[in-house]
């Protein structure tokens, strides 16, 4: 019996289907891509937009880049999946070079962001059980954090909004309400095996961790003897203008995660731990089907040599820096426009009430952004865009504000 292709449908029959076939989880923007290039992608009507999320900060690199293009075909052609009972050339190659730039020992490679969340949380309470310690069990983590979505990546992220339809989650979490010394201090204890936190937050706001908090973490987590663990899953890999978002308060972590733009895309996480958890694993304690595959890891190692070979560290930093300043400028006409920070292309402005009219309009006018902790509009643009692309963002975002404004005076 043949079995029918799959066929191309329009944007009703689209939603439709979804709609018949897929378990409610996911609010959509009624926008159907079909391609896109560098900093733009297309809808199936063949309408351009700029595209200031890219995919939640996982397209780095913007679409169709051909270096990426030619890893996916000829590593497609070659070997997709081998399992992780055997070797294949790119796993080793991937590990020395991320260990490299981020100053740790060793990797383990997962499919996502989540499992390297969950990875990171069994190293920390494997290393609270190692070497005689006893009853090290606590994970810290801070209030309006994002850390997954699966059971463990769920317990310490510090959301009620993503928690409470799951209760109870994994016990021996405890967060911290504040991200001042005081609040960090009264919560460490020698029970305590790790600290997990973003060096900057997304989906809480786009806030970067202040320089003193994140020095007393570390002094903190070496007092008691617990791990301090980077969630570098959104702000890692060169959005903030530097590889880590750890390095804007000189504070090196014990375990860093990654994915989102690892691998352009494609679906790789990983977390890599220094010599303190180098020889916390086992054979057996940890492992997965499908992380750290050929094509994946070939990928990532295609990404890192694009962002060096194309000084997208330093884009980030320059354009980063332009946008910010143009947000500000537009600010001081414009009330409604609050605080404006963040590092490199991970920028975030407060807009209060008026985020999601400001996010409706932008799509309107074929500009992508996104709306997060209900009030601030979210900007992480791929590392590739340029000057010319910024100002075409601030024009419209000038001109959406003046027109609720104008909207808002006839009314």
């Amino acid at each position: 019996m043949k079995t029918k292709k799959a066929a191309a449908h329009g944007p009703k029959e689209i939603k439709k289907l979804e709609e018949k076939y897929l378990f409610r989880t996911y609010k959509r923007t009624e926008l159907y891509f079909s391609h896109g290039n560098r900093a733009y992608i297309y809808d199936i009507e063949g309408r351009r937009y700029l595209d200031f999320l890219a995919g939640i900060s996982v397209n780095s690199l913007g679409y169709n880049h051909p270096r990426i293009v030619n890893v996916i075909v000829e590593q497609g052609q070659k070997l997709i999946h081998s399992s992780n009972l055997f070797y294949h050339p790119y796993q080793g190659l991937l590990a020395k070079k991320l260990t490299e730039i981020s100053g740790m020992s060793r990797a383990f490679f997962a499919n996502s962001g989540t499992e390297a969340i969950e990875a990171a949380m069994k190293i920390a309470r494997a290393y609270g059980r190692s070497g005689g310690r006893k009853g090290k069990t606590k994970i810290l983590s801070l209030k309006n954090s994002f850390h997954g979505r699966t059971f463990g990546a769920l317990s310490i992220t510090a959301q009620e909004k993503y928690q409470a339809p799951f209760l109870p989650l994994v016990p021996d979490v405890e967060i911290i309400e504040g991200t001042t010394v005081k609040a960090l201090e009264k919560a460490f204890s020698d029970e305590v095996c790790a600290l997990v936190l973003e060096p900057v937050q997304g989906e809480g706001g786009v806030f970067p961790m202040k320089a003193g908090f994140m020095r007393a973490a570390r002094e903190l987590c070496d007092r008691y003897d617990a791990l301090l663990i980077a969630d570098e899953i959104q702000c890692g890999l060169g959005r903030t203008g530097k590889w880590f978002g750890f390095e804007h308060f000189d504070v090196r972590p014990d375990v860093i995660t990654l994915a989102k733009s690892l691998a352009a895309g494609y679906p790789l996480g990983v977390v890599l731990g220094n010599k303190k958890v180098a020889n916390i694993f086992t054979p057996g304690d940890h492992g997965t089907t499908f992380g750290g595959g050929p094509l994946a890891c070939r990928l990532a190692l295609e990404v890192i040599s694009i962002i060096e070979d194309e000084d997208l560290l330093s884009n980030a930093k320059k354009l980063g820096g332009y946008l910010v300043k143009g947000l500000r400028l537009i600010g001081k006409r414009f009330p409604a426009v609050g605080e404006v920070r963040g590092f490199g292309l991970m920028i975030g402005a407060e807009l209060g009430s008026d985020a999601k009219e400001v996010f409706d309009r932008l799509i309107s006018k074929g500009i992508i952004a996104n709306v997060t902790h209900d009030t601030v509009l979210r900007l992480m643009p791929p590392l590739v865009v340029n000057k010319s692309q910024c100002t075409e963002f601030l024009e419209m975002f000038y001109s959406v504000l003046g027109n609720i404004e104008s909207s808002r005076a006839e009314a």
